[in-house]
């Protein structure tokens, strides 16, 4: 080797032992970084954050949410959501102007299976944020002319509705949204690893604490309007996706001996009666899956796997009635690998 080329090495020798001892560095600290874990209170429901950082972020996350809260949840008087629906003047926000524009699209990518502005008749049926009582075929059918989602629009920057009594209702979607809100957040604050479940939607990123993917359960659906029962029907490696289940297992009631369940069916103003028993959707924003996972219950076995043959990008385990006694599964081809042994 001649004069020049050992002088080069020489050079690269310390940065190379630099990078080397880096590296070595920054392996060991993910390795020993804590995790941290929030539990609180959020729209009606808790939510649970798991992460990797030195510090307790658990403020900033809760102050993410409320921003959440503020623009979207109809329980808060001074929502933007409610001022809607309230018809008071007032500019959306970015938040809201995501919800919305979202939701829109996948109303007509499920032909009006998801409408946001199906509120009228979840409150009638007694599942939405205001109390009601089982209501009468008139009722439903008056209450079906301030129901649809081609009936309100974004003009200049504002919600123009077709008919002042029209509400809107993000409640299949915003759970869905918060969860997006609180991983991006995580992600900007440079937290490699982490698990964000709001209610059931989940998003995560990386390994968990024991250095593995996430895995997530996806409960049997038997009734279980307390939420007491967890038996699980499978587990699924859903690590660096989103994932939402919808069911009508856990929020429903019963009126002389005939039961009703929370998701109501927008073309015909009653709770849906098909054969999906639970829905859970992986996609890549929760907000997505939140949707289509209501979607599907609405729609039914044989309209979700259309949906899901023109979005390859969707993934869907689907549990409905055998029609015998018994549940069967479907399940995304794409989905298989996914399915814990």
């Amino acid at each position: 080797m001649d004069t020049p080329q050992k002088k080069r090495l020489l050079w690269q020798l310390p940065f190379l032992v630099l990078l080397i001892v880096g590296t070595v560095l920054i392996i060991r600290q993910q390795h020993t970084m804590p995790y941290q874990q929030n539990t609180d209170l959020i729209f009606g429901t808790t939510y649970h954050v798991t992460y990797q950082c030195d510090s307790d972020m658990s403020a900033s996350i809760k102050a993410e949410l409320m921003k959440v809260d503020r623009s979207l949840s109809p329980f808060n008087k001074s929502s933007v959501i409610t001022a809607i629906n309230n018809n008071q003047s007032v500019e959306p926000d970015q938040m809201f102007l995501d919800v919305f524009q979202q939701a829109m699209t996948i109303s007509q990518e499920t032909k009006g299976a998801f409408d946001i502005t199906v509120a009228p008749l979840v409150n009638a049926w007694g599942f939405g944020f205001k109390n009601g009582e089982i209501p009468s075929r008139h009722q439903v059918d008056s209450l079906m002319a301030i129901v649809g989602y081609q009936k309100v629009s974004l003009v200049d920057g504002k919600i123009r509705k077709a008919d002042p009594r029209m509400m809107l209702d993000c409640s299949a979607i915003a759970k869905g949204y918060g969860t997006d809100v609180v991983a991006n957040f995580l992600r900007k604050r440079g937290v490699e690893n982490f698990m964000v479940e709001i209610g059931g939607e989940i998003v995560t990123q990386g390994v968990n604490p024991k250095r593995l993917p996430w895995r997530i359960g996806v409960t049997k659906p038997t009734e279980d309007p307390l939420n007491v029962e967890h038996e699980l029907q499978t587990t699924l490696n859903v690590t660096d996706i989103a994932m939402a289940t919808s069911g009508n297992y856990r929020n429903f009631y019963y009126k002389g001996n005939k039961r009703y369940a929370h998701t109501i069916d927008p073309h015909t103003g009653y709770p849906v009666q098909h054969n999906i028993l639970s829905a859970t959707v992986l996609a890549k924003t929760c907000m997505v899956a939140d949707a289509y996972a209501t979607s599907f219950m609405v729609m039914g076995l044989d309209g979700a796997k259309e949906v899901l043959q023109r979005h390859p990008e969707l993934m869907a385990y689907l549990i409905y009635d055998d029609g015998q006694g018994g549940n069967a599964i479907w399940c995304s081809p794409s989905l298989k690998n996914r399915i814990a042994k």
